[in-house]
């Protein structure tokens, strides 16, 4: 009797395990449509009004409008210094004139004149002279750099006008010098 009451629940549970009803739930879901094609997206929002901006002013025409002496003050060509009793242009002075000549060249309406100045040893008429050589070194240089000689000028002021008033070494090769003055423009 137990075999029988065994194979009766083995039957009840193949005949249960077996039978197919279907997928839980419902028919399997659709598939995801293609995505659509996007729209043609809104035009662009107007600019807000512009204030008038002044266009922005190169260098060439903002120094062409100053005048000389603004120009002097902005330091655009560097001074050059000699050793004592001496008008040749040295090494390091070489770069500074060659710096000093492509300013020239680029801002082609500057008149410079080019100061000779000596410190306070030696007589007037000596260091008037010194500082004549001095100048014309420094012009025949910047000439040779391609600089017109007609925007150059040379003039010595020797030992008058010293930049420094003590009697020492250092404040004498600060005075042994030649200095480039903006005097003036060409047009």
């Amino acid at each position: 009797m137990k075999q029988r009451v065994l194979a009766v629940v083995l039957g009840i549970a193949l005949v249960t395990g077996c039978h197919h009803h279907g997928p839980k739930g419902g028919p399997p879901p659709m598939p995801a449509p293609p995505p659509a094609a996007p729209a043609t997206p809104p035009p662009a929002p107007e600019p807000p009004p512009s204030r008038e901006i002044a266009p922005v002013e190169d260098e060439y025409s903002r120094l062409k409008k100053m005048a000389s002496d603004e120009i002097e003050r902005m330091g655009l060509l560097s001074e050059i210094h000699f050793d004592y009793d001496r008008a040749d242009i040295r090494e390091a002075d070489r770069q500074i004139l060659t710096k000093n000549a492509d300013a020239l060249k680029k801002f082609d309406f500057i008149r410079v004149t080019i100061e000779g100045h000596c410190d306070e040893r030696g007589t007037v008429e000596y260091n008037l002279a010194l500082g004549e050589r001095r100048a014309k070194a420094a012009y025949d240089y910047l000439v040779s750099l391609g600089v017109a000689p007609d925007r150059l000028k040379t003039v010595s002021y020797g030992k008058e006008v010293p930049l420094c008033q003590q009697s020492s070494e250092d404040c004498w090769a600060r005075n042994r010098r030649d200095h480039f003055a903006v005097t003036g423009k060409t047009r």
